[in-house]
């Protein structure tokens, strides 16, 4: 054998020492396909952490508090089913019709809560940060 190829022989036997593991380990990461949440209809029960975030208002541009509850991947009643996300929506924006509902919220920031879901569909507007939206709802108490 020959200097250069000896040293070319060597370069290569390492080079596939060193790459053939990681080749293996990407082939091994692939995740199962996501099966979609379970379903949510009216009058279920949706449990999750609470956040507030402050948007402006579409009408009189003020900053008002948004409500949102992120949970497990959930799957709405039909036509809206997975709003066309993989698993279906995560986070659930609740709308607030009245002051005493934001006041309600406003203490359970950062917690966990539980709410009745009466009226439940896909976001639709630009606006909207969550991926489903909650229009009619009431809060459970926790004993």
């Amino acid at each position: 054998m020959t200097k250069p190829f000896a040293t070319r022989f060597a370069l290569v036997a390492m080079m596939t020492l060193l790459v053939s593991p990681a080749i293996s380990a990407q082939q091994g990461d692939e995740a199962p396909p996501s099966k979609p949440g379970k379903p949510i209809n009216t009058g279920d029960v949706l449990s999750g952490e609470l956040n507030a975030m402050k948007v402006r208002d579409v009408r009189n541009g003020r900053r008002v508090a948004t409500y949102q509850i992120t949970s497990e991947p959930r799957r709405l009643p039909p036509p809206n089913g997975l709003c066309n996300l993989e698993t279906g929506p995560e986070t659930f924006q609740l709308v607030t019709s009245t002051d005493a509902q934001a006041t309600q919220l406003k203490s359970f920031v950062g917690k966990e809560i539980s709410v009745k879901v009466d009226e439940i569909a896909c976001a639709s507007d630009a606006g909207q940060m969550s991926e489903a939206v909650i229009t009619k709802w009431s809060l459970i108490r926790k004993q």
